[in-house]
């Protein structure tokens, strides 16, 4: 006779046991797991907000290691935590290579996203830089030095450089005028000479067919034509008057008359631009035109496409002498007598200027201790080309 109902035996409580149990382990193994998802995510995808700025720009220079780069990138809170940035690094397993740029990166960008911008070279933004006209290879040096992050030295060694110049096609000793002021953009720290090379390519598509044929009419090279024109640049302030001065030049020049040009002096004086006294013109140098007859040796200085245009186009006059009006413009004059008149007019209203105390800012006076010479030795603006 059998006794017992449907009840649980032991072996049915010990199974329900264990599978609570396993139920347990499951649960808690899958709460770890997103636990670890979330924390990788947040590592990988998470967002580096910025707290001081919408976008920050980046730099990476030549010979920087992976170490210093994202030291770099915490020290301007560009990234959150070192040992993370450097934890996806080593997941992707692609290497510490690095693109040398300037980067744009904006808040809220991921570890995962800045990581391969800088391993391939993303998001990397070109630099804008401006040359302003008529000023010196020394200049644009550092120009590019602040702008670029670029060698002043290594920049002034090439254009000095006469085997250089020639790669470039350009028969000179140096490459003094021939770099032409414009607005160029470049990559973080380009190389010097792949900059130089842009700089001579613009002055060689601004001499173009018309203008060499130009220069040729009038039997000049085009190294005397940048020569002239880096002239004309020191001298014209008003765009109008460049072709009248040019015209000058080319009278002087045609009459065997010495230029007696003065951004010439400012060019071997050295620490110029200041005025121009008597015994700078005495001063033996190949570029001074006050004692040498003719074009100096090469350009003073880098000109814009406006004064070559008016080195081949002259103005046709006959004057000789131009002296400043105080104004940015010019007197100009046939003969000497014309000219001295010219110098006493401009001498008495800049004596009643500094009387009045109204001398303007926007003008840097050169003056002489003795009366003018046969040229212009006057005071004239003198624009800060140097």
């Amino acid at each position: 006779m059998f006794y017992g109902g449907g009840g649980c035996t032991c072996d049915d409580e010990g199974e329900k046991e264990g599978v609570r149990k396993w139920r347990i382990i499951v649960l808690a193994a899958a709460v770890v797991l997103i636990v670890a998802g979330v924390y990788l995510y947040n590592i990988f995808y998470g967002a580096n907000n910025f707290a001081d700025a919408e976008k920050k720009s980046f730099f990476v220079s030549k010979g920087e290691s992976w170490e210093q780069v994202v030291d770099s990138l915490a020290a301007q809170g560009i990234i959150r935590n070192e040992e993370w940035f450097n934890f996806v690094m080593n997941v992707y397993n692609r290497g510490k290579q690095t693109h040398v740029g300037k980067y744009e990166f904006k808040s809220g960008i991921s570890n995962a996203e800045l990581y391969n911008n800088l391993r391939l070279g993303r998001g990397i933004v070109q630099i804008s830089v401006t040359l302003q006209e008529g000023r010196r290879a020394v200049t644009f040096s550092r120009a590019f030095a602040r702008a670029l992050g670029t060698d002043t030295v290594r920049f002034m060694n090439l254009v000095n450089d006469e085997m250089y110049a020639r790669s470039l096609g350009v028969e000179a000793k140096n490459l003094e005028g021939y770099l032409s002021p414009n607005t160029y953009s470049f990559n973080w720290q380009t190389d010097e000479r792949e900059i130089i090379k842009r700089l001579t390519h613009q002055t060689e598509k601004v001499f173009d067919d018309s203008l060499r044929q130009r220069a040729q009419a009038l039997n000049m090279s085009v190294h005397e034509v940048l020569t002239l024109a880096s002239i004309i640049e020191g001298e014209a302030y008003l765009d109008d008057e460049r072709a009248v001065i040019s015209g000058v030049y080319h009278n002087r020049l045609r009459k065997g008359m010495k230029l007696e040009a003065d951004p010439t002096i400012q060019f071997i004086i050295g620490n110029g631009p200041r005025r121009i006294l008597f015994s700078d013109l005495a001063v033996v140098h190949p570029y001074n035109t006050y004692m040498n007859y003719g074009l100096p040796p090469g350009p003073i200085s880098n000109p814009r496409e406006a004064s070559i245009i008016a080195a081949l186009y002259p103005a046709k006059h006959s004057f000789l002498f131009f002296v400043s009006n105080g104004k940015g413009g010019h007197w100009f004059s046939k003969d000497y007598l014309g000219h001295m008149n010219n110098v006493r007019k401009f001498r008495r209203e800049r004596a009643a200027q500094v009387r009045n105390q109204n001398l303007s800012r926007a003008l840097r006076w050169q003056s002489f201790e003795t009366p003018a010479p046969l040229s212009e030795v006057i005071p004239v603006e003198v624009k800060s080309y140097f």
